[in-house]
């Protein structure tokens, strides 16, 4: 059945049956939780400009409006939707933020045949009926992507036309360009870096062993919460690894706690947000906090000319306006974007930098449970449960970072800049002999795959080469609908999970409630006028949800959490108060009786 009432005729006279504010399902039911966290009608109507009687009608129907799950942006509940065709698009919605972060290239065709994809998947996990009702098969026509891409606002991320014809073209012209402007600059290899984004899911051993099998049967098992996000950064030269930005969906992880982590003291620059995903925010941060101090730094011990220059993709976590966010005194680094859809072709840490990188990862986690088996009484079944966490994680990743060869980076680049790897000689590049740690240029890098195998067959694991290499591509692998669902799941309960026994709670336990109401509110009224008034929608949707991601999402579960014990404890009360009521009404009765 549709809402009706729910919208306003906008103007007067012949014209205004023509021109109507809809509301979306999703803002109805922002509406409905406002309400029910005590906000009144009249703030309602004034916040979202509609009457009073507009916000009636949508809280008469709030059983019906809170009961579905509807894609973003949809405005009216029908029949002709199913449930499937909403989870579709819902998860449709997460995969495309996915492709959009990595820096994908998505046209209609791609996106229709993902959709098909998820549909058919979630048609296949619906139980079975005795009824005659028969799910209508979806043809993710362009009638349906259309409308969809008017419900969600993704045609900021659409591109039309032959990409995969236009790649060569563009990486060709692009290679000529960044010549010129090696040779303008006078840049040598050891003032180039190029910097990458890759998810690592730090816990995951090889499909066909039986820790993956154990893994997977453990009830509320979510595979997707052990990911994390990387961003991996290096000169052209190979001889300088700036420190890597790490996200994960925890700021302050239970096992941080348990051996006395210090953030400031790590190996990366820690930071997180429910997804796990790197936001211009954090990347904007990297780039002053990290990388401009310690390009900075390399430069004047090596007696170098003070300039650099950054090589990045066009992924949405690299602002445009990156070269303005950087602080005065790192105003040396420029900043260099790559062609769309030549990443696979240019980016040096796409070629074999990052599959190195987790090659040796997946060897020292190998040697970590080889180590333990070995020499205490634990067995893997044990370790893997009960003792590996991101703190071991953490410590493995430094390890493989480090033994990433200057081989293995200044290679990376003989595809956008040739010269730099045919003219490199590693013994003028002014680096104290007696701390290099990596293999000389002439020894050929070892492939880490034998030893992880080796390692795995000495702990009774069914392994070979074949599926290390499927776990080291299944770190960039599309992600499947089974997954997809997990992360939704993740998303919904992280925020539950993320306030019990955290420190944060703590350090923030001295903030009132109105406080944090207050500013709410405040940002709720920001948002509500930009949306109104803004001219770019989706531009600002997204950099709206960004932010507050990254700075109110906090706030939002403290208050939450204070919001359900304030209920418990009221429960409690309520409950205490009746009991002492009813004992006092007994007592008083059986006093009648015995007079």
């Amino acid at each position: 059945a549709s809402s009706k009432g729910e919208f306003e005729k906008v103007g007067s006279g012949k014209d205004s049956s023509k021109k109507k504010r809809m509301l979306s399902v999703e803002l109805k039911q922002e509406i409905i939780e406002k309400n029910e966290r005590g906000v009144r009608v009249m703030e309602l109507a004034k916040i979202y400009d509609r009457s009073t009687s507009t916000i009636c009608t949508i809280l008469k129907q709030k059983e019906t409006i809170k009961s579905v799950k509807v894609a973003k942006g949809m405005t009216v509940i029908t029949q002709q939707r199913s449930a499937i065709h909403e989870q579709m698009e819902n998860l449709l919605l997460l995969w495309i933020k996915e492709k959009e972060l990595a820096g994908d290239i998505l046209t209609e065709t791609v996106i229709s045949e993902k959709a098909r994809i998820i549909y058919n998947d979630l048609k296949q996990k619906e139980p079975s009926t005795s009824t005659d009702v028969v799910e209508p098969e979806f043809k993710a026509s362009h009638g349906w992507f259309d409308r969809f891409k008017k419900r969600s606002g993704i045609h900021s991320v659409v591109r039309h036309g032959e990409a995969a014809s236009a790649d060569q073209k563009a990486a060709g012209e692009f290679i000529t360009r960044f010549a010129q402007l090696i040779e303008a600059e006078c840049y040598i290899p050891q003032q180039v870096f190029n910097c990458d984004e890759t998810g690592l899911f730090w816990k995951k051993m090889p499909r066909r062993t039986y820790i993956t099998a154990e893994e997977t049967k453990m009830p509320g098992h979510k595979p997707m919460k052990d990911r994390l996000t990387l961003a991996l950064c290096a000169n052209a030269s190979g001889d300088f690894k700036v420190k890597p930005l790490l996200v994960y969906h925890s700021e302050n992880p239970r096992a941080f706690k348990t051996h006395r982590i210090l953030k400031e003291k790590l190996q990366v620059m820690w930071r997180a947000n429910p997804k796990a995903w790197v936001t211009r925010q954090f990347f904007i941060d990297w780039v002053n906090l990290c990388f401009g101090p310690a390009v900075k730094k390399y430069l004047q011990e090596n007696k170098l000319p003070l300039q650099a220059l950054l090589v990045l993709d066009n992924a949405p976590a690299h602002p445009p306006g990156l070269q303005d966010n950087i602080r005065e005194e790192y105003q040396f680094i420029k900043v260099l974007y790559l062609p769309p859809n030549t990443t696979s072709i240019l980016q040096p840490m796409d070629q074999q930098v990052i599959s190195n990188f987790k090659k040796l990862y997946t060897k020292h986690l190998f040697k970590r449970c080889f180590d333990v088996t070995e020499n205490t009484e634990l067995t893997l079944r044990e370790f893997w449960k009960e003792h590996f966490n991101i703190v071991q994680c953490l410590r493995m990743i430094d390890l493989a970072w480090k033994e990433v060869t200057r081989r293995t980076l200044n290679s990376a680049w003989k595809k956008l800049w040739p010269d730099a790897v045919a003219a490199r000689d590693f013994e003028g590049f002014g680096l104290d002999t007696e701390t290099e740690i990596e293999t000389e240029p002439n020894v050929p890098d070892i492939d880490p795959v034998h030893e992880i195998v080796s390692l795995g067959k000495s702990m009774g694991l069914q392994v070979d080469e074949g599926d290390i290499n499927e776990l080291v591509e299944e770190h960039d692998e599309e992600l499947s609908t089974q997954e997809l669902l997990e992360l939704q799941d993740m998303q919904r309960t992280e925020a539950l999970q993320e306030i019990s026994g955290s420190e944060e709670e703590v350090e923030t336990e001295k903030i009132s409630t109105s406080e944090i109401k207050e500013v709410l509110g405040m940002w709720e009224k920001v948002t509500s006028f930009i949306e109104k008034k803004h001219p770019e929608k989706v531009a600002t949707s997204r950099s709206a949800a960004n932010y507050d991601d990254t700075c109110l999402a906090h706030f939002r579960k403290l208050l939450k959490s204070r919001q359900k014990q304030t209920s418990l404890h009221r429960y409690l009360c309520t409950k205490t108060e009746t009991a002492i009521s009813e004992g006092a009404e007994s007592a008083a009765k059986k006093a009648k009786t015995d007079d």
